[in-house]
């Protein structure tokens, strides 16, 4: 048993409330792995999630759930998700508790072996965004040659859902704003600015129906576009706007949703399969030191980063 620094947090709020405390990291049983964390990925969901109390959740609650690193120790009879593992293997794991950590033991099945074409501040920034993203594609049943709208198309999660459309021939009107419309044109997308006139600037732009319509920023505006344009509900999809999808009658999708969950952990090796072959980038925008995660979350929240975060230990 070796002792880690982490961070946690001790009652309900946001990250200003966290503390940076030291931990005794256990020693990996039968089907887990200790991981020296060389990069943990920042997240909307680390600030979100302990916010406000929720059901089920008791304090202290860890904070990170992705990161990339390097395994230190195996347990007995252990394979990852993508195999075989060696001590010194560079690894990713995601959905894991408590990422914000120099070192934690996980269950092995929660990671893969590192894609070797990007950096641990990348890696550890691929799976959330990216399944979140291939989720998004399926519940709206979108097929190549199809077009759709993307709302937040140069965030993270968009980005990612930009690069996995391009593969399968899926055409993407990205809304952004001008600053950021390079972004959405750089990974495959046809940039649109969002504000008064919306829904006629796509029209434009699509030339044929936008049959489906993918929220990733939670505006109303968001919504009430995706809603006069999509004729089908069952086709629009929002990760950020919860309450409106429920009097819409449109699809909310969240990680902590039992279907959501299950899709997510079934695409990952997916995911690094396409990093790994330099179809899938992260792009990261800026690093901080892992004792400065409440700055980043700061960062995070003021919205519009440039990229991904990450914090280096």
């Amino acid at each position: 048993m070796t002792v880690a620094e982490r961070w946690i947090a001790t009652t309900w709020g946001g990250p200003e409330t966290w503390e940076f405390v030291e931990t005794h990291v256990p020693d990996p049983g039968p089907g887990e792995i200790t991981v020296r964390v060389l990069a943990s990925g920042v997240n909307p969901a680390d600030a979100k999630h302990v916010a406000t109390p929720r059901d089920g959740v008791d304090l202290p609650v860890p904070i990170g759930y992705e990161i990339s690193g390097v395994v230190t120790a195996i347990g007995p009879d252990t394979r990852i998700g993508s195999g075989e593992v060696s001590l010194g293997d560079e690894v990713i794991a995601f959905r894991v508790r408590g990422g914000f950590a120099t070192e934690l033991t996980v269950p092995a099945e929660k990671a893969f072996a590192k894609p070797t074409t990007l950096t641990h501040a990348e890696a550890a920034n691929l799976l959330l965004a990216g399944t979140t993203a291939a989720e998004m594609l399926h519940v709206t049943r979108v097929t190549p040659g199809e077009t759709i709208l993307l709302h937040g198309a140069s965030g993270a999660v968009g980005v990612s859902l930009l690069q996995q459309a391009a593969l399968r021939g899926i055409t993407v009107i990205g809304t952004a704003s001008e600053a950021r419309a390079k972004v959405v044109r750089d990974f495959g997308g046809i940039p649109v600015r969002y504000g008064p006139g919306l829904a006629d600037r796509v029209r434009s732009l699509a030339g044929e129906d936008v049959v489906a319509s993918l929220d990733a920023v939670g505006t109303d505006e968001a919504i009430d576009v995706s809603l006069e344009l999509v004729a089908d509900r069952s086709r629009i999809v929002t990760i950020a706007a919860a309450p409106r999808a429920a009097a819409e009658g449109i699809r909310a999708i969240a990680g902590s949703q039992p279907a959501s969950a299950r899709f997510r952990d079934e695409i990952r090796g997916e995911l690094v399969t396409m990093a790994q072959r330099g179809d899938l980038v992260v792009p990261v925008a800026r690093t901080f030191p892992l004792e400065e995660a409440p700055v980043a979350l700061a960062l995070l929240a003021g919205g519009h980063p440039g990229g991904k975060l990450a914090l280096i230990p």
